[in-house]
């Protein structure tokens, strides 16, 4: 966690060249790309900073980038019945789905509580098995940029990725090689 809020802040350095991790990058457009990469670091720098303290849903608001926030869908009207997810049900759909129907499913706009999720690190959340990791950021020429990750391999759960992106402004996203 360290060395990744470290890199978010000014990219990897000397010691992150021993390491050989998977990488992943993903391009996006923007009429001013070196701002979006601003607004995903902000963000993602202030959920890395609370993960050894992390904050109840309630206090999140105030604690993220304003227009972070107001990018993220309303949240759901009504909790699950029990307060509980099935998540052996939504792995059994997320398997039996095309590749389309995957990619459109982790499109946003998401909920601010479904993005701080794949964060969370208490038992309530996914952010003890998160599936990447900032690793490098910058733009192009073309005006467009990129973020690069750490990842465990391929596929992985690029959603919340995609999202941080898509809210601090980029469209069009892509994986690039």
């Amino acid at each position: 966690m360290k060395g990744e809020l470290r890199r978010l802040r000014s990219g990897p350095g000397a010691e992150d060249g021993r390491q050989r991790p998977f990488l992943v990058q993903v391009r996006f457009a923007a009429e001013d790309p070196a701002q979006v990469i601003a607004n995903a670091r902000a963000a993602l720098a202030c959920v890395l900073e609370r993960a050894d303290d992390w904050p109840a849903f309630e206090q999140w608001q105030p604690l993220l980038p304003e227009r972070f926030v107001q990018q993220c869908a309303p949240e759901p009207a009504e909790p699950e019945p029990d307060g509980s997810f099935d998540t052996e049900a939504w792995s059994r759909q997320w398997r039996t789905m095309t590749p389309e129907q995957k990619r459109a499913a982790c499109q946003g706009p998401w909920s601010l509580s479904d993005w701080l999720h794949c964060f969370d690190p208490t038992g309530e959340g996914a952010g003890s098995d998160r599936g990447w990791w900032w690793w490098h950021a910058g733009t192009d020429e073309a005006g467009g940029g990129w973020i690069q990750v750490a990842t465990t391999g391929w596929p992985f759960g690029s959603g919340s990725l995609f999202w941080l992106i898509e809210a601090s402004g980029g469209t069009d996203l892509a994986y690039e090689p």
